[in-house]
């Protein structure tokens, strides 16, 4: 059996496509989540070099130090974290620590030095995306897109969003055009 660690994966289709790219190698998959997979197989280094090459094509990377492993994790984490639309407000350091059972200190000085930039501020860019995309599909209000992303004000929200895109949220909405249902053709 072999765990693999599996770089750029974001989304349910990622999960798809690193599956379809194991099965098209003849590998057992026991499992693929968003940045990891399981295989039955002991895969040889040779083997583990191949599929890196298939994942790389795709835009995916195969992770093999440790280090760039957790890395990955931190991150995965961190964009669920940053996607949560439940109103309450994310306690970072407490919800990675447990989720990734690491010293919050150990997990943010690792994440540093191999990013260049806190955990804090990758967070705070993946959840004003998540902002965006809400103020895209324009079904709710700035206030009620503060609430349920855990903000605990719609100025709070507005000067974060505005350090990171230079715009205020109604400034970026009036900017943009609404996302429309998709239709087929």
């Amino acid at each position: 059996m072999t765990q693999l660690s599996i770089k750029n994966m974001v989304c349910p289709r990622c999960v798809t496509a690193v599956t379809g790219v194991l099965q098209s190698l003849g590998y057992d998959v026991t499992q693929v989540n968003i940045g990891n997979a399981t295989v039955t197989d002991d895969l040889t280094a040779q083997q583990l070099d191949t599929l890196d090459a298939h994942l790389r094509k795709i835009g995916f990377e195969l992770l093999r130090d440790e280090d760039d492993a957790l890395v990955e994790r931190i991150k995965t984490a961190v964009i669920f974290l940053s996607r949560r639309d439940d109103g309450e407000p994310v306690k970072l350091s407490e919800e990675l620590s447990a989720a990734l059972k690491t010293d919050y200190k150990q997990l943010s000085a690792l994440f540093s030095a191999h990013e260049h930039r806190t955990i804090e501020k990758f967070f705070i860019v993946h959840k004003v995306e998540h902002v965006k995309e809400l103020l895209d599909y324009g079904q709710l209000t700035v206030s009620e897109i503060a609430y349920r992303t855990g903000y605990s004000s719609v100025a709070h929200l507005s000067r974060q969003f505005k350090q990171v895109t230079g715009l205020t949220p109604s400034q970026y909405r009036a900017a943009r055009p609404q996302r429309g249902p998709i239709t087929s053709l």
